[in-house]
């Protein structure tokens, strides 16, 4: 329901008001001054404050003032036995939601209190809205018309009118975030948080931390109560991004999560619940992970009841061109390039389309946001391309496929893959001359010129030797 913080020197009326509010669903705390209330407003996010205006020993103002300045969206509702039309028109003036004399009814309290605390949930609702509207994640921001990118789109209007937990799995920039974002914006749950992790980019103590929240003492740093980024998706989705590197500890709680829907803060004993889709990535085999021992058997089918899997651009060459054309579009309205870039130079455009892009599509789309950078031209040439892709020179491991045993390796496409590589390379090493391309890789001079014309590759003629 939320968060109340009750201020008033009477002990009575706070321990009426405590009861009351907590029977209504809240949480209650309380203090019984205008100090001790400040201090716990800037510990602690509320929902709403109720204050006594005129105190003993301070006044209810003084809150106020603090709690616009610390949680600017946090109603506070003041109270006071000294009704007047200048103390609610100078409450009211400071910012305050309302105003309520007492003695007051019970039922009048509980609408107001109702009513400030839906408030604040839809101003955090609005926040979040408008940050879908600047982010614009759309099903057009993944680019693509092969067939295993429609597979994808497919599983993805499926999976995101539901609730279903995903398994995204893919080499590292293949859009993984990104999938997840369209599930997230395109389900029922889009005009609530999309909240995300990276499971390894932290030590085993500030992830748990960040995940689940932790109480006030929990560790030398923990100054103050503070939530975890789970609660911050309740309602919305929370994706676990690189879940693969998740230490043991944190997988136990994850699954409870998955399993309860419930978890507990760090130094923490009150249960928390949360409603949020989990929607989890990995650029690893989790299921050679389970085998290891090094992620959990029970965790993996929590996660893995619907998997998509996203491959690697190189296994997707048709959708460069859309790609190229998309990022370009992108950068160039955004960098807003004068004189304007109307396109690429045709052998700039035929360097992307065979560089094998190993960073998949993120790496491309730096290729082509530097490309728009520093071209001076009207027309983005090679000299505007990094060194790697203009050169073509890349590491022949690279493209060659793990072995997952998850998702069909096409050998043929790889092996013919290496092979345009390595008579690239020793076209580039012998100034294109075929005779000698074809000695260094153990080839007659017919079988040589027979692969350059299959990969529509350019040597220079030469009488055989």
């Amino acid at each position: 329901m939320g968060v109340v913080l009750v201020v008033d020197d009477e002990k009575s009326l706070r321990d009426l008001l405590t009861i009351m509010l907590e029977n209504e669903g809240y949480e209650v705390k309380t203090a019984a001054s205008g100090e001790s209330a400040v201090r716990l407003v800037r510990e602690t996010d509320f929902d709403l404050v109720l204050t006594d205006i005129r105190m003993k020993r301070s006044n209810g103002i003084d809150v106020l003032e603090t709690v616009r300045e610390v949680q600017p969206e946090t109603p506070v509702v003041m109270m006071t036995a000294f009704a007047s039309a200048d103390t609610a028109v100078e409450a009211m003036k400071k910012g305050a939601y309302d105003y309520i004399s007492k003695p007051f009814k019970v039922d009048d309290l509980k609408l107001i209190v109702k009513n400030a605390v839906e408030k604040k949930k839809l101003a955090q609702e609005n926040i979040y809205l408008k940050s879908i509207l600047k982010e614009q994640f759309q099903f057009a921001n993944i680019v693509g018309k092969s067939s295993a990118m429609v597979k994808v789109f497919d599983v993805i209007r499926k999976v995101a009118q539901g609730n279903v937990t995903v398994l995204i799995s893919g080499e590292s920039g293949t859009g993984k975030e990104l999938v997840a974002k369209a599930i997230h914006y395109h389900s029922p749950r889009k005009h609530y948080p999309f909240v995300s992790i990276n499971c390894g980019a932290m030590p085993e103590s500030l992830l748990e931390s960040e995940l689940f929240g932790h109480e006030k003492g929990a560790f030398t740093s923990a100054d103050a109560p503070k939530a975890g980024l789970l609660e911050t998706a309740n309602r919305g989705s929370f994706f676990l991004d690189e879940v693969g590197e998740a230490p043991l500890s944190i997988q136990v709680k994850l699954l409870r999560v998955l399993q309860e829907k419930e978890f507990t803060r760090v130094g923490g004993t009150q249960t928390t619940r949360v409603d949020a889709r989990i929607i989890a990535a990995s650029n690893h085999n989790l299921s050679q992970a389970v085998k290891n021992k090094t992620f959990r058997e029970d965790l993996f089918y929590r996660l893995n009841v619907v998997p998509i899997h996203l491959p690697p651009l190189r296994e997707r060459r048709e959708d460069i061109p859309l790609l190229v054309d998309h990022f370009f579009n992108k950068y160039n309205e955004e960098h807003q390039h004068k004189p304007r870039i109307r396109g690429f130079h045709p052998e700039a455009f035929r360097l992307l389309e065979q560089y094998h892009w190993p960073g998949n599509v993120r790496e491309l789309a730096n290729a082509v946001e530097r490309a728009v950078v520093l071209e001076t031209e009207g027309v983005i040439r090679p000299s505007s391309l990094p060194e790697e892709i203009v050169s073509g020179k890349e590491n022949i491991v690279e493209l060659i496929p793990s072995l997952d045993g998850q998702h069909p390796i096409a050998l043929e496409k790889t092996l013919d893959q290496i092979e345009k590589r390595m008579i690239e390379g020793a076209l580039e090493k012998t100034d294109g001359i075929i005779h000698k391309a074809a000695e260094m890789l153990d080839l007659s001079f017919r079988s040589m010129r027979y692969r350059i014309q299959k990969h529509k590759l350019k040597g220079k003629p030469g009488p055989p030797k």
